[in-house]
């Protein structure tokens, strides 16, 4: 087996997030359940947009957002995710190629326009997320660089993505190339929203052997398993795949790997301002310690240091050194 040039590739909704600080009531009038994700068409998405306050436009997408914390952490990172040739599509170029993520997803010319994603940002610090995945969606095998997928240590795919049929025919082909190339596999269930529609096929490549690390937040842990306890998730899941990676937002993280599992607590924060992201950075600070030989307990504490960080100020992206911070 070559040596990895890369340490994580990822793949990925390519979306550029619209972040705007909103109270409840405005939740209500848009009938937009508090905490939670929705899919918009793109008429849904300009009205909402239309009603929103000031905001801030900044690349965004779950597993893009870890490239990039992976990226200040020290890590060397690329992306493969699906933008449009139009205006959010040079902003989210611009952005990973400054943060020193590799990304050279050719931009598609006709079709949907770049994703975005109208986040609404209440006062207690919850994110209600608001996606039109545009041309994201868009992603196939065919502009798939097999070489980098290769060249990276671990291919590390996001369950947003995975439900359309072209994204999901390019992730499960990228598996192939991973595990072909001696490469590990690490996927996120990113969302319980994910999981409604997709519990087969989410089910079928875990099974298959597929996954070698799987991140899930409790919730998402329990949908997967239609399960009642967490327990119970964990013993279920942990049987399918080398690495478990459970986290529980405030009351930390749980890990399980080669017979041992460890748990810890949330790294300490004076105020959350606001948690979108936080699984994104947890999953970054986790993925690069474990590239740099760290141990189990050693790759939680590293993702919930990242975690913390981020979830001290708006969107999603680190603004401090991340690198001196986790001390790698």
């Amino acid at each position: 087996m070559a040596d990895a040039q890369l340490d994580i590739v990822a793949m990925g909704d390519a979306i550029v997030d619209v972040i705007a600080s909103c109270d409840d009531q405005f939740l209500v009038t848009h009938d937009l359940p508090k905490g939670s994700m929705q899919l918009l068409t793109p008429d849904h998405a300009n009205r909402l947009y239309a009603a929103m306050g000031v905001a801030r436009e900044m690349s965004g997408g779950s597993a893009a957002n870890s490239m990039a914390g992976i990226a200040a952490m020290g890590g060397k990172s690329g992306f493969i995710g699906q933008v449009a040739e139009d205006q959010l599509g040079l902003i989210f170029e611009h952005d990973m190629h400054a943060l020193g993520v590799h990304f050279d997803t050719p931009p598609i010319a006709n079709g949907p326009p770049t994703g975005r994603c109208l986040i609404l940002v209440t006062p207690d610090g919850q994110r209600t997320m608001n996606t039109s995945p545009g041309a994201s969606h868009e992603l196939s095998s065919d502009v798939l660089d097999r070489d980098l997928i290769a060249s990276a240590s671990i291919l590390f795919l996001e369950g947003y993505l995975f439900g359309p049929d072209k994204p999901r025919a390019a992730m499960m082909e990228a598996i192939k190339v991973a595990h072909g190339a001696g490469r590990k596999v690490a996927f996120t269930l990113s969302e319980s929203v994910c999981i409604a529609g997709r519990k087969e096929t989410f089910g079928q490549m875990i099974d298959s052997g597929g996954v070698d690390l799987l991140f899930a937040n409790q919730d998402e842990a329990l949908q997967l398993t239609g399960r009642s306890d967490v327990q119970s998730a964990i013993d279920e899941l942990k049987a399918k795949v080398p690495t478990l990676v459970i986290t529980n937002g405030p009351d930390g993280a749980i890990g399980v790997e080669n017979g041992e599992t460890i748990s810890i607590p949330a790294a300490p924060v004076d105020q959350v301002v606001d948690t979108t992201g936080a699984g994104d950075l947890f999953a970054a600070g986790f993925l690069t310690a474990r590239c740099k030989g760290a141990s189990l307990e050693r790759c939680l504490w590293t993702g919930a240091i990242a975690a913390g960080e981020v979830i001290k100020h708006y969107g999603a992206r680190p603004i401090v050194d991340l690198k001196a911070l986790v001390r790698l």
